[in-house]
């Protein structure tokens, strides 16, 4: 992982303005002060039990991870546990009393009104979510979850959703169509309905929220608006996840934001929006599990996307007409050049195993040449989120693709 500081200014030149941590790490919430960005910080599921049974280990964990940081660190909601009814069941009892141990702590430290307490739920506590008008809560969770929406209702706050239509395609033993995961249009002859409410479902997401809906409704609880704290789409998995691909992942993202950004809610709730949270910004490559576990992240740790994003909303699709690629400039002196390989390929990141011997950029091999592959490699994946075309004086841009001089590079060497 980058440094937080970095993590920061990755998630600004994206123009992403909330974010959600999964504890309340220290370094993170310190370089988000001043930001602006609306931050949701988590009680990991370790801690949920220790938070239940004592006021006051509720009140420290408010002082040290949220009180500490206001009003410098713009945090907004506090997740208390992961998916506690399914990963946690023995944590389960004490849910509730722990989100009004927090939330008590809250009002103590008059921070009430601008954090709200919630608990991100799997939708496997829906046993049958389709049709969504006749979905209902697992009955041997309804006295948590009565408890739970009580909560939610009585301190102005939502319910958090964690819905994931790549895995109701993947374990859904081909009942829906994957364009219907992936939010593409579908044939008339093909149309998701629901057959007691008529309502026409044009992506599982939107039945998967509405499905949340219903089954609070089925407890009498109307109109507690549901975010969505967790869904993506893993973008590589093992040969048994062929669903698992950039392209599918790229389709999934940009048509959910596209999605969300209309501002309207499901069939059901149609004025409410689905606030949405994407999993996730980076990848875990040291999660256990298949192989599509690692692979949910949107962005690569030097700050470039995985594929094309467009997450400041529809009209910020980008795309560059005329490339600009950094060269090392004709009069740089060699001592400077080294200097500025030596960074680029040390601290700067840049991917320099092509020049080295052997390798099919490492000819022709001069200062100059090596210094403009270590230059334009470190710009292209950095100059979205600041990079610079400089190197002390010894770089600068052009348009003209270097790659393209036969008698400087190899065929097989592109920039």
């Amino acid at each position: 992982m980058p440094p937080a500081s970095d993590v920061v200014a990755i998630v600004k030149a994206h123009q992403i303005t909330h974010i959600r941590l999964y504890d309340a790490d220290p370094h993170m919430l310190k370089a988000l002060a001043g930001s602006g960005i609306e931050v949701t910080v988590g009680v990991t599921n370790e801690e949920v039990l220790g938070i239940g049974e004592s006021a006051s280990a509720a009140a420290a964990w408010i002082n040290k991870n949220v009180a500490a940081y206001m009003p410098s660190t713009n945090i907004t909601a506090i997740a208390v546990g992961s998916e506690v009814l399914t990963s946690v069941p023995h944590a389960a009892p004490v849910l509730v009393t722990a989100m009004n141990n927090l939330h008590k702590a809250l009002v103590a430290a008059d921070l009430n009104f601008q954090v709200k307490v919630s608990t991100p739920q799997s939708m496997d506590i829906i046993p049958k979510p389709f049709p969504p008008s006749t979905a209902t809560f697992n009955s041997s969770w309804n006295s948590t979850i009565y408890q739970l929406l009580q909560f939610l209702k009585n301190t102005n706050s939502y319910y958090m959703l964690n819905a994931y239509p790549y895995y109701g395609y993947t374990n859904g033993n081909g009942i829906f169509p994957i364009d219907y995961a992936l939010f593409k249009p579908l044939p008339s002859v093909k149309q998701i309905v629901d057959p007691n409410t008529l309502f026409h479902y044009n992506s599982m997401f939107d039945a998967m929220v509405d499905a949340t809906y219903y089954s609070m409704d089925a407890l009498n609880f109307s109109v507690i608006p549901i975010v969505v704290t967790e869904t993506g789409w893993p973008w590589q998995g093992g040969s048994n996840e062929p669903d698992a691909t950039v392209e599918n992942a790229e389709t999934f993202i940009n048509k959910l934001i596209q999605r969300v950004s209309n501002n309207s809610g499901p069939p059901s709730q149609p004025t409410i929006p689905i606030n949405t949270y994407i999993y996730e910004l980076f990848n875990e490559d040291k999660r256990p599990g298949p192989i599509s576990e690692k692979n949910w992240g949107l962005l690569f740790t030097n700050g470039t996307a995985v594929f094309p994003l467009s997450l400041g909303g529809p009209s910020q699709i980008t795309g560059n007409s005329t490339a600009v690629f950094c060269v090392a400039k004709d009069d740089a002196s060699e001592d400077k050049l080294r200097d500025g390989i030596n960074w680029a390929c040390g601290q700067g990141q840049a991917n320099c195993s092509a020049i080295q011997s052997g390798q099919p950029c490492y000819l022709p091999n001069n200062i100059k040449n090596h210094a403009s592959y270590a230059y334009n490699d470190y710009y292209q994946k950095m100059h979205t989120v600041g990079g610079t075309c400089d190197f002390d004086g010894t770089a600068t841009t052009t348009t003209i693709d270097p790659s393209k001089f036969a008698q400087v590079f190899s065929s097989l060497c592109s920039y």
